[in-house]
């Protein structure tokens, strides 16, 4: 197994996105990058603590590749806003690869550099790659959100769209047991 860590705007809907997807064994909302231990949510919200919200992905490369999670990370959020995703505003927000060797962050610049010779999108690419030094998982009432709130409002108007969406341009990457 091995372990990614992106930031890419609201963890619960990071969670949600990269636990359907086959090879990944566990998903973990929780705060990186930041100068402050083990931070609580109140204080990441802040922005005063340098954390970003992120998605800690378990993963078996031999069903899924660190390059396909890289594929579901840059389609699922909107790279070129520096510290926003919609509505949602802060450098907790920001988006953020965490690499945890060199193979990682190599795949990480890579990425960016097709994406960006490719002009993929019409802004440019702010991603920070940083190198992973402590996650600090979130408190347990955001640890599998989505399946636990699926009505709840931004539940409803934010990811489950989002959902949608990921579902269906990654069809062949999912989990067997996930309705598209």
């Amino acid at each position: 197994m091995e372990i990614a860590t992106f930031g890419s705007g609201c963890f619960w809907c990071s969670e949600a996105v990269f636990a359907e997807l086959n090879g990944v064994t566990k998903v973990e909302p929780g705060y990186s990058g930041g100068n402050v231990g083990n931070p609580s949510y109140e204080q990441v919200c802040t922005g005063g603590t340098g954390h970003a919200e992120v998605a800690q992905v378990t993963f078996d490369p031999s069903q899924i590749s660190y390059r396909d999670l890289l594929e579901v990370f840059f389609s699922t959020h909107d790279p070129t806003t520096r510290n926003r995703q919609g509505a949602d505003v802060g450098t907790q927000y920001r988006s953020v690869i965490f690499f945890h060797d060199e193979a990682q962050k190599k795949a990480a610049e890579a990425i960016i550099a097709e994406l960006t010779s490719d002009k993929a999108f019409k802004g440019s690419i702010v991603t920070e790659v940083q190198p992973f030094r402590m996650f600090y998982p979130a408190e347990e009432y955001h640890q599998d959100y989505y399946r636990r709130n699926p009505s709840q409002g931004y539940c409803q108007a934010v990811i489950s769209p989002k959902l949608a969406k990921f579902r269906a341009h990654f069809k062949a990457k999912l989990k067997s047991q996930i309705p598209v």
